[in-house]
């Protein structure tokens, strides 16, 4: 029988994960079907507890569940509970597994894709919510000079980077203002339009600016652009991680360089 997946999320119709996942399944000749499934807000649980009951393997999670899926999950890797949500289900024995594959995501497209190495450099993380959370712990293994946590409400940024005891720091977005090698902006601003209160001083011609949001120029690239530096859209984090998700429930790794490709031509 062809096994199910599906990436769930409310709203859930924009989503490109159906796309990538067809893409990598007929590359790597797997028997699998993803969908997109809408579950009410009050309803998560119970619309994945019917679709296990189904006989679904696994599933991509997105906003607002995020954090609803790590609580329903029975076992976590590390990597989740260091995120403290999870992104993906794997359906073992009945029970579910959680994990967190956005940061190896991001890391993935950074370094495999856009070619930025990570160690000895100088990271300024936007923002302090789940998107932020999500990839601390990825970016510290690969040994950066220094990672700063900024965010419009400086205690919140202080005491998420406070879960983590090496080469982190928290701020609020003020006291970001010297040069760094790459700036990552995790926060909704993308999402409404609008740019943080950013200072100029943080890019450079050597600086690579990238915005988790993918799909649009964003006022935050555009910023980023003006002053020089470098920029990379999050496209290539969301098939990345996708791509570790796959491998998660399939045991093969998909190429994402043709799926990348492709949605970009789209």
């Amino acid at each position: 029988m062809t096994d199910r997946y599906a990436v769930f999320g409310h709203p859930i119709a924009h989503s490109k994960s159906p796309l990538i996942h067809a893409q990598f399944a007929r590359q790597t000749g797997q028997d699998m079907l993803y969908e997109a499934i809408l579950a009410p807000l009050d309803g998560f649980a119970e619309t994945l507890a019917q679709f296990c009951a189904e006989g679904g393997r696994g599933a991509n999670v997105t906003v607002p569940f995020k954090e609803q899926a790590f609580a329903l999950a029975t076992r976590r890797t590390p990597r989740a509970e260091l995120a403290g949500a999870v992104n993906t289900l794997i359906v073992e024995d009945g029970a579910l597994r959680g994990d967190n594959t956005d940061g190896a995501g991001l890391v993935a497209d950074l370094t495999r894709n856009l070619g930025q190495p990570l160690d000895g450099k100088r990271i300024l993380l936007l923002g302090a919510g789940g998107a932020a959370r999500g990839v601390i712990g990825p970016l510290l293994e690969l040994a950066p000079a220094h990672l700063l946590i900024a965010n419009r409400t400086a205690s919140k940024a202080v005491a998420l980077a406070e879960q983590f005891d090496r080469g982190v720091e928290g701020s609020g977005l003020d006291a970001a203002n010297t040069h760094f090698d790459l700036v990552i902006n995790a926060t909704a601003a993308s999402l409404e339009g609008s740019l943080p209160p950013l200072s100029p001083a943080i890019f450079g011609p050597d600086t690579l600016a990238y915005d988790m949001m993918y799909g649009r120029d964003t006022p935050f690239l555009e910023f980023a652009r003006r002053l020089g530096a470098k920029t990379a859209d999050g496209l290539g984090m969301l098939v990345e991680q996708a791509a570790e998700a796959f491998y998660l429930w399939r045991g093969v790794r998909p190429d994402t360089r043709p799926v990348i490709a492709a949605l970009r031509t789209a």
